[in-house]
């Protein structure tokens, strides 16, 4: 299909970048449509490692045009940063378009971040202090800067002076902190736009152009379903809508244009992050999971925190694959299993008052659901050479089908390791 959004169907950390790394390969365009540098993508190629926070995940191949969408938190400092280091890596120069229509994450949303977060204490919801839900609270009570505005010194000022009118407020007598002024901000936004200047374009218009031409459009999400802040665990969730229904409008492009939606799904599950988490592990059963999970351990890719990890929820996901319209499924980690003679799976969960659903509930019953459990045999060897479907173990191929079968969605894409070959394609 000419447009592919790739979305994660749990709480993130999914393998999304690994997946969108793969099918750049046959892209023209790879789009960031939401988020910001609150998360990162691990990808592994033939440069090394990498975790990317603000570039979209198409970098490593040069013909890709790698965009930053009008929905994303542009973190210019982060994107350059990254760019700088991927050269000095021997990559490529990557390919970048920078929406003129993107808002960028200030200094002053950082500093927000930091200070709720500290004030919240024990009730915070675990953000990772890059200044999203502050950026996302100015763009929707309009007080956001534009990337157009740094072309502009009159209108750049006038809106920074409009921001700050209440933040200092804040600032000076909740927080207790000096004020921030409008002529410090604007000279470093200034000097920022003159290193955006050659990567800016009108990218709605561009994109659009290139889907009428039928070229190949990758939009490529950012965290996962259940942190939707309409769909998903709220309050424990992004700022940003995460689904698939939003990536036609935070890319630019028409409602229509998406032909496939592939919903990333991993083998079991992690995530990092306050909120309610249903199959969660703790003790040696959980440090077993953690540590052969991902592609190093399961750690944070940008806070290097230990990410809580529980068997595969069958309901969570399916909820996931649903709202995110998933027309397919990549199944990722799935070789992590290897070591568990019998794998837990989590098919139901049953709430506060004992009834038992195999729906994904509303927060305010999520918080004290408890899981129930159905185990499956597990296939005790390495998978991670296998590359094609028929090569997994038989019980490797049942734990599969059971999944396709409760999420009512065909897994085109088998994660058997971190490379870019250990991808088993399937015809579905």
């Amino acid at each position: 299909m000419p447009v592919t959004a790739i979305v994660g169907a749990n709480w993130g950390d999914e393998g999304k970048g690994k997946m969108t790394d793969v099918l750049s390969a046959d892209s023209s365009y790879v789009v960031r449509f939401q988020g910001g540098s609150n998360a990162g993508h691990t990808i592994i190629n033939e440069y090394g490692k990498f975790a990317l926070h603000m570039l979209p995940s198409g970098v490593f191949y040069p013909n890709v045009m790698n965009v930053i969408g009008p929905g994303t938190a542009l973190d210019a400092d982060v994107l350059f940063k990254e760019r700088d280091e991927l050269v000095a890596r021997g990559v490529p120069e990557p390919k970048l378009a920078v929406s003129n229509r993107s808002q960028i994450v200030l200094p002053v949303h950082r500093l927000f971040d930091e200070l709720e977060e500290e004030r919240l204490g024990v009730r915070s919801f675990g953000s990772t202090k890059q200044g999203i839900a502050p950026f996302y609270a100015d763009k929707y009570a309009k007080l956001g800067i534009q990337v157009a505005d740094l072309y502009d010194e009159n209108r750049l000022m006038g809106r920074l002076e409009q921001m700050l009118d209440a933040k200092n407020v804040l600032l000076n007598h909740m927080y207790g902190k000096p004020s921030m002024h409008a002529e410090e901000l604007a000279k470093a936004l200034k000097e920022q736009g003159e290193k955006l200047r050659p990567y800016v374009v009108d990218t709605t218009q561009m994109l659009n152009e290139a889907y009428r031409n039928g070229e190949t459009i990758l939009l490529e999400g950012q965290l996962g379903a259940l942190r939707d802040p309409d769909h998903g665990i709220y309050p424990f969730s992004t700022s940003s809508s995460t689904l698939a229904g939003f990536a036609t409008v935070g890319a630019g492009l028409p409602a229509h244009a998406i032909g496939s939606v592939v919903a990333v799904v991993k083998a079991y599950s992690s995530c990092v992050g306050a909120g309610p988490f249903v199959s969660e592990l703790e003790g040696e059963e959980a440090e077993q999971l953690r540590r052969r999970g991902g592609d190093a351990g399961e750690y944070g890719a940008l806070t290097g925190r230990p990410r809580r990890v529980g068997w595969f929820d069958a309901v969570a996901t399916r909820y996931g694959c649903m709202v995110q319209g998933a027309t397919e499924i990549a199944l990722t980690n799935l070789d992590v299993l290897g070591y568990l003679d019998q794998i837990p799976v989590c098919v139901a969960y049953e709430l506060e008052d004992g009834t038992v659903t195999d729906r994904f509930p509303v927060s305010a019953e999520l918080e004290h659901a408890k899981p129930v459990i159905e185990t499956f045999e597990g296939w005790t060897c390495d998978i991670s050479e296998a590359r094609s479907f028929d090569a997994l173990p038989e019980a490797a191929r049942r734990y599969i089908a059971f999944i396709e079968a409760y999420v009512q969605v065909k897994a085109k894409y088998i994660s058997v390791g971190p490379r870019r070959d250990q991808l088993i394609t399937r015809v579905i």
